[in-house]
């Protein structure tokens, strides 16, 4: 259909650009490495180096989008899981993080300045809320009842430097993971499972954006007598 290709044709870009510069995409450069800082460099070799860097992990994950086939239809399971198993290996292939190791990498940069332990809970707190991360288990207020325990045994505040009470909370966490079900064996599930939450998000996404951009194109003269598409029905690698 008329509408349909010049849908495609004139969204190419647009689309494209959405797919890779998502929000979970777009991160600070400095976060892309999993190694440790490399030297300092002068001004306009850095600048070039990040340039050639993102540059390298576009072009990777284009690469990778122009082969695999997404449907956009967050409630269907298949295609959720199908689009966050793309997702993945772009970031396999691009050396890029995945959403846990990027929270580990901003709970590491935002703490390692942190004394104590009630602004350390604090600090992931905010971290949480920032990411839009739900604590449907309610973890966060065991963790700070745990603190409050503590802090009065030991009668004072409690200092991550402090050993003997650092070792008394970590047995209190050890409860409370008990208590709700959470085993260390079990973590690479739940990152699992987040990254579905986040796939499934990112298509509801792409799915508003599509539905946006058709009715935007409908309104114009030369399409009032087409028929809009099922979004489902569209190829994501021809919008590349």
């Amino acid at each position: 259909m008329a509408f349909t290709s010049r849908l495609l044709s004139k969204s190419r870009q647009l689309y494209g650009s959405q797919i890779i510069l998502q929000k979970e995409y777009a991160i600070p450069v400095r976060s892309f490495a999993k190694e440790a800082a490399p030297p300092a460099l002068k001004g306009d070799e850095m600048l070039k180096n990040i340039f050639l860097e993102v540059k390298k992990k576009f072009e990777t994950a284009i690469g990778i989008l122009r082969k695999e086939k997404i449907t956009i239809d967050p409630d269907d399971q298949a295609a959720v899981a199908q689009y966050a198993k793309v997702m993945k290996t772009i970031r396999e292939k691009a050396d890029c993080f995945s959403e846990s190791q990027r929270i580990q990498f901003t709970i590491q940069s935002r703490t390692a300045d942190i004394q104590d332990a009630r602004t350390y809970l604090l600090m992931l707190r905010e971290i949480r809320l920032k990411r839009g991360l739900t604590d449907e288990l309610g973890a966060e207020a065991m963790m700070m009842d745990a603190l409050e325990k503590i802090e009065k045994e030991i009668k004072k505040p409690l200092l991550r430097n402090d050993k003997k009470g650092m070792a008394l909370l970590m047995a209190e966490f050890d409860k409370i993971n008990k208590k709700l079900g959470i085993r260390k064996e079990d973590l690479p599930k739940y990152e699992e499972q987040l990254e579905l939450k986040i796939a499934k998000a990112q298509l509801e996404e792409l799915k508003k954006d599509a539905l946006e951009a058709m009715e935007t194109q409908k309104k114009r003269e030369e399409f009032k007598d087409e028929q809009m598409v099922d979004v489902k029905s569209l190829d994501v690698r021809n919008f590349i």
